[in-house]
C-alpha cells in the first residue's frame, strides 16, 4: 500500500507540474514535419550553403548570388538541376521524385528565395548572351586555339586548375558553359563580354567560341573523378553534359 501511495503521489505531482507549466506558457511548440518547412533560409542553409556558400557565394560550387546567372537560367532550368541533380558533377538530386528529401513545394521555395534575394533587374544591361544550353557542336582543335587566345592569360596567372584533368572530371560541360557566360564574381571570373586580360579591348565570346572551348576541355577530362591518369584524346563535337 505504501508503494502504491508513493506512485500515485508522484503521478499527481507530475500532472500538477505539467498544468502549472502550461499555465505559465512553457509548453514547447510542436516541431513541424520536415516536408512542411518552406522557409528559404532554413531550406538553403540545410541543403545548399555547404557547396554554394552561406550567402550564395564563395563556395566551391556555382555562384548562385550572381545576378547574371539568375538572369541567364530560367525556373525550369533551376528546377531541373535542384530537383534532379547535375550529371557529371557532385550536385545531387534533392527532389523526392528523384530520390532526394525535398518536396516540389520546397524546391520551388528555394528558387523563389534565390530570385528574391539575389536577382537584379537589368543584370545583363540589355545585352543578349549566348544560349544557356548548347545548341551547336564544338571543335576541339579550334577550341584549343580560342582558349590560348582568350582564356589562358588569366588562367595561367590565377586559375590554371581549369585545365586540370581531375578538376574537369568534377565539373560538367553545362557548369563550364554557365561560368563562361555569366561569370563568377566571387572569384573574379568575368562574363562572356569581358574575357580579355591583356589590355586589349574585350571582344565577347560567341556561342561557337564557347562550344569550341568546351570541346577542347572535354579532351582534357579524366573519365573517373580523382583519377590522375592520362587524359583522353580530344574529341571534336563532344556533347554537353
Amino acid at each position: 500500500m505504501r508503494k502504491m501511495a508513493a506512485v500515485l503521489l508522484a503521478s499527481t505531482a507530475a500532472v500538477l507540474c505539467g498544468c502549472h507549466a502550461y499555465q505559465r506558457g512553457e509548453v514547447s511548440q510542436p516541431v513541424p514535419r520536415p516536408s512542411a518547412v518552406l522557409d528559404f533560409a532554413t531550406l538553403y542553409g540545410q541543403n545548399c550553403a555547404a557547396c554554394h556558400g552561406p550567402d550564395g557565394a564563395n563556395g566551391p560550387a556555382t555562384d548562385l548570388a550572381n545576378p547574371e546567372y539568375l538572369a541567364l537560367v530560367d525556373d525550369a532550368g533551376l528546377r531541373k538541376w535542384i530537383g534532379g541533380g547535375m550529371p557529371g558533377t557532385q550536385m545531387p538530386a534533392f527532389a523526392k521524385s528523384s530520390g532526394g528529401m525535398l518536396t516540389d513545394a520546397q524546391v520551388n521555395a528555394i528558387i523563389a528565395g534565390m530570385r528574391k534575394r539575389w536577382s537584379r533587374p537589368g543584370a545583363l544591361e540589355g545585352a543578349q548572351p549566348p544560349p544557356y544550353a548548347q545548341t551547336q557542336t564544338g571543335d576541339a582543335k579550334r577550341g584549343a586555339q580560342t582558349y590560348q587566345a582568350r582564356c589562358a592569360v588569366c588562367h595561367k596567372q590565377t586559375r590554371d586548375e581549369i585545365t586540370n584533368p581531375v578538376y574537369l572530371a568534377l565539373v560538367s560541360d553545362q557548369a563550364l558553359r554557365t561560368m563562361m557566360i555569366a561569370g563568377s564574381p566571387d572569384i573574379g571570373q568575368p562574363d562572356w563580354r569581358h574575357d580579355s586580360a591583356d589590355g586589349k579591348p574585350a571582344t565577347p565570346l560567341t556561342d561557337q567560341d564557347i562550344n569550341d572551348i568546351i570541346a577542347y576541355l572535354d579532351g582534357l577530362r579524366n573519365a573517373s573523378p580523382g583519377f590522375a591518369g592520362t587524359a583522353a584524346e580530344p574529341q571534336s563535337g563532344a556533347p554537353a553534359r
